[in-house]
């Protein structure tokens, strides 16, 4: 008889092209039940706890300038603005707060599975 372990559900916000996918897939891989959730497009403050209810919430920041080259983004400041006042309710609810504005999506990862006290697999 096999034993499963407990899933944590695990909810990753943040502006659009911070990687939030990236991350929701590197969690996966080690087994974790992550989802990212695309908070930046909602009107409701709350629409991360609706949507997963989750034990651990991330937030994935990045600035402007990085996000738009990341995805190629033809979108102003005042947009980019916008979606982090959509975000501030998660932002301050968040377990786990991540800039990945200067970090690989390798090191997101580590940073996000030390935070949550689980060893990276090498």
């Amino acid at each position: 008889m096999s034993q499963t372990r407990p899933v944590t559900p695990i909810a990753i916000v943040g502006p659009c092209a911070a990687g939030k996918t990236t991350l929701a897939r590197g969690l996966q891989s080690h087994g974790l039940a992550a989802r990212q959730i695309a908070q930046e497009h909602s009107y409701v403050p709350y629409m991360w706890q609706r949507l997963t209810q989750p034990d651990v919430l991330i937030y994935l920041d990045a600035s402007y300038q990085v996000c738009t080259q990341r995805k190629l983004l033809n979108w102003t400041e005042a947009e980019y603005a916008e979606q982090l006042h959509r975000l501030a309710h998660a932002r301050e609810h968040c377990d786990v707060y991540i800039d990945s504005t200067d970090l690989s999506s390798d090191e997101v990862l580590r940073q996000a599975l030390a935070a949550m006290g689980k060893p990276a697999a090498g």
